[in-house]
Protein backbone atom coordinates (compact mmCIF):
# COMPACT_ATOMS: atom_id res chain seq x y z
CA UNK A 1 0.00 0.00 0.00
CA UNK A 2 1.34 2.99 -0.70
CA UNK A 3 1.02 6.08 2.48
CA UNK A 4 -0.64 9.09 0.44
CA UNK A 5 -2.31 10.28 -3.12
CA UNK A 6 -2.86 13.35 -4.06
CA UNK A 7 -6.26 13.65 -5.67
CA UNK A 8 -6.19 16.20 -8.99
CA UNK A 9 -9.45 18.08 -10.11
CA UNK A 10 -8.11 20.70 -12.00
CA UNK A 11 -8.49 20.43 -15.73
CA UNK A 12 -5.40 22.84 -16.13
CA UNK A 13 -2.56 20.82 -16.57
CA UNK A 14 0.10 23.42 -15.70
CA UNK A 15 -1.67 24.54 -12.71
CA UNK A 16 -2.36 20.62 -11.66
CA UNK A 17 1.42 20.20 -11.83
CA UNK A 18 1.82 23.14 -10.00
CA UNK A 19 -0.81 21.75 -7.49
CA UNK A 20 0.97 18.41 -7.07
CA UNK A 21 4.15 19.72 -6.58
CA UNK A 22 3.05 22.36 -4.05
CA UNK A 23 1.72 19.29 -1.72
CA UNK A 24 4.77 17.01 -2.14
CA UNK A 25 7.12 19.55 -0.97
CA UNK A 26 5.17 20.97 1.69
CA UNK A 27 4.25 17.32 3.23
CA UNK A 28 7.87 16.69 2.74
CA UNK A 29 6.91 12.92 0.51
CA UNK A 30 8.77 12.28 -2.38
CA UNK A 31 6.55 9.29 -2.26
CA UNK A 32 3.60 11.15 -2.39
CA UNK A 33 1.60 9.34 -5.86
CA UNK A 34 -1.06 11.21 -7.82
CA UNK A 35 -4.52 10.67 -9.07
CA UNK A 36 -6.11 12.69 -11.78
CA UNK A 37 -10.48 12.64 -11.84
CA UNK A 38 -10.26 15.03 -14.34
CA UNK A 39 -8.82 12.27 -16.76
CA UNK A 40 -10.27 9.08 -15.39
CA UNK A 41 -12.15 7.91 -12.82
CA UNK A 42 -11.43 6.42 -9.31
CA UNK A 43 -9.83 2.72 -9.56
CA UNK A 44 -12.07 0.84 -8.13
CA UNK A 45 -9.19 -1.01 -5.77
CA UNK A 46 -8.20 2.96 -4.58
CA UNK A 47 -8.62 2.09 -0.94
CA UNK A 48 -6.51 -0.54 -0.84
CA UNK A 49 -4.00 1.18 -2.58
CA UNK A 50 -3.25 4.49 -0.71
CA UNK A 51 -3.53 5.09 3.34
CA UNK A 52 -5.05 8.44 2.55
CA UNK A 53 -6.04 11.67 0.14
CA UNK A 54 -5.19 14.69 0.08
CA UNK A 55 -7.61 16.52 -2.32
CA UNK A 56 -7.10 19.85 -4.54
CA UNK A 57 -9.02 22.83 -5.45
CA UNK A 58 -10.71 23.01 -9.05
CA UNK A 59 -12.15 26.21 -10.85
CA UNK A 60 -15.39 24.19 -10.49
CA UNK A 61 -18.13 25.33 -8.72
CA UNK A 62 -20.21 22.97 -6.68
CA UNK A 63 -23.34 25.46 -6.94
CA UNK A 64 -23.04 25.72 -10.77
CA UNK A 65 -26.77 24.40 -11.91
CA UNK A 66 -26.54 20.49 -12.73
CA UNK A 67 -27.79 20.86 -16.19
CA UNK A 68 -24.58 23.68 -16.66
CA UNK A 69 -21.82 20.94 -15.20
CA UNK A 70 -20.17 18.37 -17.81
CA UNK A 71 -19.86 15.05 -17.22
CA UNK A 72 -16.03 15.38 -16.21
CA UNK A 73 -17.12 17.30 -13.59
CA UNK A 74 -20.42 15.32 -12.33
CA UNK A 75 -18.03 12.33 -12.08
CA UNK A 76 -15.21 14.17 -10.06
CA UNK A 77 -18.30 15.10 -7.51
CA UNK A 78 -19.41 11.50 -7.35
CA UNK A 79 -15.75 10.33 -7.10
CA UNK A 80 -14.48 12.80 -4.07
CA UNK A 81 -18.23 11.82 -2.61
CA UNK A 82 -16.92 8.47 -2.43
CA UNK A 83 -13.22 9.34 -0.82
CA UNK A 84 -15.56 11.53 2.27
CA UNK A 85 -17.68 8.68 2.77
CA UNK A 86 -15.31 6.71 3.41
CA UNK A 87 -12.96 9.00 5.62
CA UNK A 88 -16.04 9.92 7.46
CA UNK A 89 -16.77 5.76 8.07
CA UNK A 90 -13.24 5.76 9.27
CA UNK A 91 -12.09 3.26 6.29
CA UNK A 92 -9.40 5.99 5.03
CA UNK A 93 -7.85 9.08 5.95
CA UNK A 94 -8.38 12.18 4.04
CA UNK A 95 -7.67 16.19 3.61
CA UNK A 96 -9.91 18.41 1.23
CA UNK A 97 -9.29 21.67 0.14
CA UNK A 98 -10.88 24.43 -0.86
CA UNK A 99 -13.25 23.30 -3.75
CA UNK A 100 -13.20 19.94 -1.60
CA UNK A 101 -14.74 21.18 1.31
CA UNK A 102 -17.53 22.09 -0.51
CA UNK A 103 -17.83 18.08 -1.67
CA UNK A 104 -17.84 17.12 2.11
CA UNK A 105 -20.19 20.12 3.20
CA UNK A 106 -23.17 18.55 0.85
CA UNK A 107 -22.31 15.36 1.44
CA UNK A 108 -22.99 15.77 5.17
CA UNK A 109 -26.18 17.84 4.51
CA UNK A 110 -24.84 21.20 4.99
CA UNK A 111 -25.35 23.94 2.75
CA UNK A 112 -22.64 25.51 0.03
CA UNK A 113 -23.76 29.13 -1.37
CA UNK A 114 -22.09 32.38 -3.12
CA UNK A 115 -22.59 33.94 -0.06
CA UNK A 116 -19.20 33.55 1.13
CA UNK A 117 -16.72 34.39 -1.30
CA UNK A 118 -12.98 35.24 -0.16
CA UNK A 119 -10.46 37.34 -2.29
CA UNK A 120 -7.62 35.83 -4.13
CA UNK A 121 -4.74 36.35 -1.70
CA UNK A 122 -3.89 36.05 2.03
CA UNK A 123 -6.34 35.66 4.36
CA UNK A 124 -6.36 35.70 8.21
CA UNK A 125 -7.40 32.74 10.10
CA UNK A 126 -8.23 31.74 13.93
CA UNK A 127 -8.65 28.43 15.45
CA UNK A 128 -11.34 27.46 17.81
CA UNK A 129 -11.33 26.71 21.10
CA UNK A 130 -11.91 22.54 19.81
CA UNK A 131 -9.18 23.22 17.54
CA UNK A 132 -6.53 23.09 20.38
CA UNK A 133 -7.56 19.29 21.13
CA UNK A 134 -7.47 18.57 17.87
CA UNK A 135 -4.06 16.55 16.64
CA UNK A 136 -3.22 18.03 14.02
CA UNK A 137 -4.47 21.76 14.71
CA UNK A 138 -3.64 21.75 17.63
CA UNK A 139 -0.57 22.04 17.01
CA UNK A 140 -0.95 25.46 15.06
CA UNK A 141 -0.45 29.06 16.05
CA UNK A 142 -3.97 30.19 17.32
CA UNK A 143 -4.24 32.85 14.58
CA UNK A 144 -2.24 32.74 11.18
CA UNK A 145 -2.08 33.73 7.43
CA UNK A 146 -3.49 31.41 4.65
CA UNK A 147 -4.07 32.15 1.17
CA UNK A 148 -7.69 32.02 -0.19
CA UNK A 149 -9.42 32.46 -3.61
CA UNK A 150 -13.11 30.64 -4.14
CA UNK A 151 -16.38 31.79 -5.24
CA UNK A 152 -18.40 29.73 -3.11
CA UNK A 153 -18.31 28.34 1.28
CA UNK A 154 -20.19 28.28 4.20
CA UNK A 155 -21.81 30.02 6.88
CA UNK A 156 -22.57 27.14 8.98
CA UNK A 157 -20.67 24.05 10.13
CA UNK A 158 -22.45 21.08 8.58
CA UNK A 159 -23.74 18.22 10.50
CA UNK A 160 -21.38 15.82 12.66
CA UNK A 161 -18.23 18.04 11.53
CA UNK A 162 -15.89 20.20 14.47
CA UNK A 163 -15.43 23.44 13.34
CA UNK A 164 -11.92 24.01 14.22
CA UNK A 165 -11.21 27.58 11.88
CA UNK A 166 -12.84 30.29 11.13
CA UNK A 167 -12.90 33.89 9.89
CA UNK A 168 -15.40 37.17 8.97
CA UNK A 169 -15.11 36.42 5.61
CA UNK A 170 -16.26 32.74 5.46
CA UNK A 171 -17.01 31.37 9.10
CA UNK A 172 -15.80 27.81 7.73
CA UNK A 173 -12.48 27.64 7.42
CA UNK A 174 -11.62 24.32 8.57
CA UNK A 175 -13.60 21.19 10.04
CA UNK A 176 -12.87 17.66 11.25
CA UNK A 177 -15.54 14.74 10.77
CA UNK A 178 -14.80 11.95 12.88
CA UNK A 179 -10.72 11.48 13.17
CA UNK A 180 -9.92 11.23 10.11
CA UNK A 181 -11.69 13.53 7.35
CA UNK A 182 -10.46 17.05 7.48
CA UNK A 183 -11.71 19.90 5.30
CA UNK A 184 -9.82 23.34 5.07
CA UNK A 185 -11.19 26.36 2.70
CA UNK A 186 -8.29 27.74 2.64
CA UNK A 187 -5.02 26.66 0.34
CA UNK A 188 -2.36 25.14 3.23
CA UNK A 189 -0.15 23.50 0.40
CA UNK A 190 1.05 26.35 -1.81
CA UNK A 191 4.27 28.99 -1.22
CA UNK A 192 3.58 32.70 -2.20
CA UNK A 193 5.82 32.20 -5.53
CA UNK A 194 3.71 28.92 -6.67
CA UNK A 195 0.50 30.71 -5.66
CA UNK A 196 1.13 33.47 -8.10
CA UNK A 197 1.96 31.15 -10.44
CA UNK A 198 -1.28 29.24 -10.11
CA UNK A 199 -2.71 33.21 -10.29
CA UNK A 200 -1.39 34.02 -14.00
CA UNK A 201 -3.21 30.73 -14.83
CA UNK A 202 -6.79 31.31 -13.78
CA UNK A 203 -6.36 35.34 -14.39
CA UNK A 204 -9.06 35.73 -16.60
CA UNK A 205 -11.66 33.43 -14.57
CA UNK A 206 -13.59 36.05 -12.08
CA UNK A 207 -11.02 35.05 -9.40
CA UNK A 208 -9.69 38.64 -9.03
CA UNK A 209 -9.50 41.60 -11.80
CA UNK A 210 -6.58 40.71 -14.15
CA UNK A 211 -5.09 44.10 -14.34
CA UNK A 212 -4.93 44.11 -10.27
CA UNK A 213 -2.60 40.88 -10.72
CA UNK A 214 1.21 42.43 -9.80
CA UNK A 215 -0.94 44.28 -6.86
CA UNK A 216 -2.16 41.00 -5.38
CA UNK A 217 0.91 38.97 -6.14
CA UNK A 218 2.97 41.21 -4.03
CA UNK A 219 0.67 40.87 -0.92
CA UNK A 220 1.11 37.28 -1.61
CA UNK A 221 4.71 36.92 -1.60
CA UNK A 222 5.02 39.01 1.10
CA UNK A 223 2.75 36.65 3.56
CA UNK A 224 4.12 34.61 6.07
CA UNK A 225 2.55 30.79 5.42
CA UNK A 226 4.16 28.78 7.62
CA UNK A 227 1.43 27.10 9.72
CA UNK A 228 -0.52 25.88 6.27
CA UNK A 229 2.12 23.93 5.77
CA UNK A 230 2.82 22.50 9.08
CA UNK A 231 -0.58 21.15 8.86
CA UNK A 232 0.04 18.97 5.59
CA UNK A 233 2.97 17.63 7.64
CA UNK A 234 1.06 17.14 10.23
CA UNK A 235 -1.32 15.04 8.34
CA UNK A 236 1.29 13.36 6.92
CA UNK A 237 3.10 12.12 9.47
CA UNK A 238 -0.41 11.35 11.17
CA UNK A 239 -2.11 9.17 8.11
CA UNK A 240 1.33 8.16 5.77
CA UNK A 241 1.25 4.75 7.51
Amino acid sequence: MAPLAYVCVRPQAGAAAGEFASFRSAMRRDDLAQLDLVRGPLPDDVFDRYAGFVVGGSPFNLTDPRSSKTDVQLRVEADLERIAERAAAAGTAALFTCYGIGIVTRMLGGEVTRAYPEDTGPSSVRLTDEAAQDPLFGMLADRFTALTAHKEGAGVTPPTATLLATNETCPVQAYRVGDRLYATQFHPEPTGPAFTERMAVYRDDGYFTAGDYDAIAARVLAASLSEPTRLLRSFAARFAG
